[in-house]
């Protein structure tokens, strides 16, 4: 089973790679997490975002593996305690089947990829900026990893 974070947007800020990097590290060998990035879609003012999510949308269908479990990290999606997300975790591993996490860009995620995931998932009510999100995700992926390890890490 492969880990796969497929981000919209790239050349993220050192604390953003730094933070990343940190809690990828932690990840046990048979959880490593492989990031790709899909360039933004070109937004200006006279062109609707519409055109900027479709070109975002292809590059990510096309990180999608055709057998892969899909998460979309998405607004209304639903929300997950980290226990459960341990719990989820634990089960993606056994079913043997790639896991890809998708973030999308400022303006979300397009029809077509919420219509390809298996999961909709929100990390919060609050708004939180794309950067940001990746390194909760991190954090949390390896928190829901120390649960199910019984490393010390996690305090409930």
């Amino acid at each position: 089973m492969k880990l796969k974070l497929l981000v919209v947007g790239t050349r993220m800020p050192a604390w953003v790679e730094s933070g990343c990097q940190e809690y990828g590290k932690r990840m046990p060998p048979e959880l490593r997490v492989q990031a790709t990035e899909i360039p933004l879609g070109v937004r200006g003012k006279n062109q609707p975002p519409a055109k900027a999510i479709e070109a975002e949308s292809q590059g990510l269908l096309k990180a999608i593996g055709e057998h892969d479990f899909v998460v979309a990290l998405d607004v209304i999606g639903k929300p997950m305690s980290t226990e459960k997300l341990a719990q989820n975790l634990a089960s993606w591993q056994m079913n043997g089947q790639d896991v890809c996490l998708v973030i999308g860009g400022p303006d979300g995620l397009s029809a077509d990829i919420l219509a390809r995931a298996n999961m909709r998932w929100s990390l919060s009510d609050l708004t939180l900026p794309h950067p940001l999100v990746r390194i909760v995700l991190m954090e949390q992926l390896y928190r829901a990893w120390t649960i199910n390890a019984n490393h010390p890490y996690h305090r409930s």
